[in-house]
């Protein structure tokens, strides 16, 4: 671990880290969410007749709704979808995650929160989502972890991940912080490509289908298993980030 870190601060030219925060992406990584996720996005897009790839829509998680529509459209349609074709098709896509969504949340989640509580370090969500379904829970399923002034939703953004500027958000709610100052934690290549062009060190927990490879080529500095597992090594990444100075 020490040896990523210190790969991760070279390629950054950064000389410590100096531990405040840590940045969540929500579904996939606190919220088993994402199977419903990809089944009413496939459902949506089948209903209109729009093609989509194996695993699309795990592949596209971390956009905001309407980028992932223009997405469909252009290969589709060879063009993007106006402002009511956004509105009518992502109503369709929420009203049935409403339906298929279990609210299981993902083993570990709670508990990695407690952890990152526990040693002093702010909890931040940095999420593409824009299910009040979901965001409105947090307090019931994880309380006390979150405040609407530590969250960075699709509402919050203009451009979503894979650009930056969601984990930059998320790194100005953590308390107007430097990149050194916060490690990042993703299930979603394009949410680990946000991070690591924000500058954060990322962490991935593969909870989805994708292969390790496809969240190690995005960039993620190392990819677990399960959050769970993730539990089990936070405190050897925080203390050797502690310790490590170049």
């Amino acid at each position: 671990m020490t040896d990523l870190l210190l790969h991760h601060l070279h390629k950054f030219h950064l000389t410590r880290f100096d531990l405040k925060a840590v940045l969540f992406d929500m579904d996939g990584v606190l919220y088993d969410s994402m199977p419903a996720h990809d089944r009413s996005w496939q459902q949506t897009m089948d209903e209109l007749g729009l093609k989509h790839l194996p695993h699309e829509f795990y592949l596209q998680e971390g956009r905001i709704g309407r980028s992932t529509i223009h997405t469909i459209f252009r290969r589709n349609l060879q063009r993007d979808a106006s402002d009511g074709e956004v509105k009518r098709i992502y109503a369709r896509k929420s009203e049935l995650f409403r339906q298929y969504n279990s609210g299981a949340l993902i083993p570990g989640a709670a508990q990695v929160l407690e952890y990152v509580h526990s040693v002093g370090l702010t909890p931040v969500l940095v999420t593409g989502s824009g299910q009040p379904s979901l965001t409105e829970r947090l307090d019931t399923y994880f309380p006390g972890m979150f405040t609407s002034e530590t969250m960075v939703t699709a509402f919050d953004v203009e451009r979503g991940k894979p650009d930056p500027e969601p984990y930059l958000k998320g790194l100005r709610k953590g308390g107007d912080l430097k990149p050194h100052q916060a490690v990042a934690i993703e299930n979603a290549p394009l949410g680990i490509e946000s991070a690591v062009r924000a500058g954060l060190f990322t962490v991935a927990v593969n909870t989805g289908p994708l292969p390790d490879s496809v969240l190690e080529e995005a960039g993620a500095a190392t990819v677990f298993a399960s959050m769970c597992e993730l539990l089990k090594n936070l405190p050897v990444i925080f203390r050797a980030a502690r310790e490590i100075r170049r």
